[in-house]
This record gives C-alpha cells, sequence and structure tokens, in this order.
C-alpha cells in the first residue's frame, strides 16, 4: 500500500522514453530494453573494439554492453546519466553487462574493477562519477575489488561533447597519475567507461596503469561510437 502511494504521487518512468513503467519493469520498460543496439561483443568473441587501440594500447580483452547511435535511445540514457543525476541507468547497465561477463571465460580472471576517473573539480561540481555505479555492479557481478582511489585525473578538461571525433582526438590532453602502483602488480586489471568514441582517454588512462610490473588490461564500457 505504501508503495502504491509512492508511485502515486512519485510515478517511476522509464529512463529512455520516459513513459510510466509496469510494476515489473525497472529503470527502463521492457519496449524500450529490446530496442537498445546491444553489440554481444563479448559473447561472440569480437574483436571490433580491441581493433580500436591497435597500435596504441595492448588489451587482453575489451568489449561495449551498446552501440552509440547519434539522437538514438542510447545518447538519451547516458545523457541522462552523465547530466541529469539519473544514475540508476548506471546501476541498470552494470548489472545487465556484469550478469553477461560473468557467464563468459574471458573476463573470470579479473582482479579489480577501476572507472576512467574524473577530475576533483568536475566530480565536487556534478556530485558523482557517472561511471562509479556501472563499475561497481559489474565488480559485484565478477566478485572482485572496486578500487576508484588508485587512478587519478589530474587535468580538468573541458566538455567534449560538442567536439568533432578528430578535434577530441587532436586536443585531448588528458593526465592521469597512480596513486599506488605496488596495488596494481601482477593483477588483471579491468578499465571501465562510459563510451569509446576515439579511445584517447583510455589509452591515456592504460598508459599509466602500464607503469606497474606484469600488469594486465581488460576494458568494458556502456557503448561505443
Amino acid at each position: 500500500m505504501i508503495n502504491s502511494l509512492i508511485n502515486l504521487f512519485f510515478p517511476k518512468v522509464c529512463s529512455a522514453c520516459k513513459l510510466l513503467l509496469n510494476d515489473n519493469e525497472k529503470y527502463i520498460c521492457t519496449t524500450c530494453r529490446h530496442n537498445l543496439p546491444v553489440t554481444n561483443y563479448h559473447k561472440t568473441n569480437d574483436d571490433f573494439v580491441k581493433k580500436v587501440f591497435y597500435g596504441r594500447a595492448k588489451l587482453e580483452q575489451a568489449t561495449a554492453l551498446l552501440r552509440f547511435e547519434k539522437k538514438g535511445i542510447v545518447q538519451q540514457l547516458l545523457h541522462d546519466l552523465k547530466y541529469r543525476e539519473q544514475q540508476q541507468i548506471g546501476t541498470f547497465l552494470g548489472k545487465w553487462l556484469g550478469i553477461e561477463l560473468k557467464e563468459t571465460n574471458n573476463y573470470n580472471a579479473i582482479d579489480m574493477v577501476i572507472p576512467v576517473p574524473l577530475h576533483k573539480t568536475k566530480l565536487r561540481s556534478r556530485g558523482y562519477n557517472q561511471v562509479e555505479k556501472f563499475g561497481k555492479e559489474i565488480a559485484l557481478a565478477l566478485n572482485t575489488e572496486y578500487q576508484d582511489k588508485i587512478l587519478q585525473k589530474i587535468t580538468n578538461t573541458s566538455s567534449q561533447v560538442n567536439k568533432k571525433r578528430f578535434a577530441r582526438w587532436q586536443n585531448n590532453t588528458e593526465l592521469f597519475a597512480v596513486t599506488n602502483t605496488q596495488k596494481l602488480n601482477n593483477k588483471h586489471i579491468l578499465l571501465v567507461d562510459d563510451i569509446i568514441t576515439t579511445g584517447a582517454t583510455l589509452e591515456a588512462c592504460i598508459a599509466e596503469l602500464n607503469k606497474a610490473n606484469n600488469i594486465k588490461i581488460s576494458i568494458a564500457t556502456m557503448a561505443i561510437a
């Protein structure tokens, strides 16, 4: 009865289409979920994501849950997650991908999940890292450690939203730092982020993580453009 009253005054709506959710739906309605452009890269052992980084970074495994399409449903979801405090979207996508990664042998040896960090100024302004809940759910599914203190961003770059693809790559000056290299030695790290565009941000993170000894790195993102 209490839940019914809450839903009456604060109705739950789909994070994608904004229509009311049914009682058995959570975050995203059944129709929108079926319409999401899933990649299935991790299910089919497709190296599409790894090819983005060929010659730039060595990766053990790489996947993205969804395909990003201009003005599509994925763009709407990521925009709401990043700029409208809809953190339940990160939870939803993290649980989804986490379950699928657990079912594949390629990700069972992950020792630690690390999110691409925000600069402390941007984190303070936004109030949260949009990748946090996504990463935590994946770590929970894989029964491994989530660590958001080791990798830090030390430059506060401007938003990339309105920049063209080449401009994002050309003007990338993001710098990251590892606070405890010893903790990464001999570990298989899963680096998580929201979206891959040029891959420059992830590449910069990987370069810093590779300062550890005998480290293996895989990546998993919500989407790829």
